[in-house]
């Protein structure tokens, strides 16, 4: 029997046009989004674009990641409905998570035009988080070819060049859980809630993003209790003094060059010749 071609095109193919004097036509995989609904005891509580997959463990992780339950025992229920670019959640709480919830929408209520004002809405944005335990880097051999092997783990983002990832190193320096998701965001919290669901200790190994480490990633990290958040862009200023302060091991993985520790803050007596 011959074999069998593959389709000249993947399914959900857009055609594009090169612009130039050859003007070629092609067709190629674009990332899909859609718009989540998100409701906690039949409240609406936001409306979040994502990627439509692994959307249990991206719920498990938004709620973790925001404080809006302690744990995932106190989420009872998580109820997918919708198809296409218009999805809805429907998620059961915990009484007590309810009424946290209840009181971040009375903080955040508002008539300013980017729909956060006063004190609370500093407050959400540089919240209170308590420290982490101090806990030892991951070695660094834990870090070799890493930039390599989240290549080879981002499936999706091979077909489109358009996803974010958040993934899992274990403590034997092994890749174990890669997330992709339009928003790097909500590549966390996928990441967030696949470790949950998994129970997996967070601070048994450490987190990787592809994106820019910025300050809402490292709340996001604390939160979970990762021991280290490794970064494929460099960090924010901000984002070192704040990992610094809760004492969340921040490393920069440049693209030629060796790991870079920015948390803790390096003691220039010891590096000193």
């Amino acid at each position: 029997m011959p074999a069998v071609s593959p389709p000249p095109c993947a399914p959900h193919g857009y055609a594009y046009a090169e612009m130039g004097p050859a003007s070629r036509l092609a067709e190629t995989r674009l990332a899909e989004e859609c718009a989540l609904a998100i409701d906690y005891n039949g409240l609406n509580h936001a409306v979040m674009m994502v990627s439509p997959t692994d959307l249990e463990d991206f719920i498990l992780g938004f709620s973790l990641s925001n404080g809006l339950v302690e744990s995932i025992e106190e989420i009872y229920d998580i109820a997918l409905d919708g198809a296409g670019d218009a999805r809805r959640a429907e998620v059961q709480v915990s009484a007590r998570a309810f009424w946290t919830l209840k009181r971040q929408r009375r903080q955040l209520a508002g008539t300013s035009g980017c729909g956060l004002c006063g004190v609370e809405a500093l407050e959400q944005a540089l919240p209170g988080l308590a420290p982490l335990p101090t806990r030892a880097l991951p070695p660094a051999a834990h870090l070799d070819d890493l930039r390599a092997r989240i290549a080879e783990a981002q499936q999706r983002a091979r077909g489109t060049g358009a996803l974010h990832a958040a993934l899992f190193v274990d403590e034997r320096g092994e890749l174990r859980l890669c997330r992709e998701d339009i928003g790097r965001h909500n590549a966390l919290d996928k990441l967030i809630g696949a470790l949950a669901a998994e129970r997996l200790l967070a601070h048994a190994g450490f987190a990787v993003v592809t994106s820019r480490c910025s300050l809402e990633l490292l709340h996001k990290a604390v939160r979970a209790g990762f021991a280290t958040l490794v970064s494929l862009s460099a960090p924010t200023a901000l984002t070192v003094d704040w990992a610094r302060r809760h004492r969340l091991n921040l490393i920069h993985l440049p693209h030629h060059s060796a790991p870079r520790v920015y948390s803790p803050a390096p003691s220039l007596e010891e590096h000193r010749p």
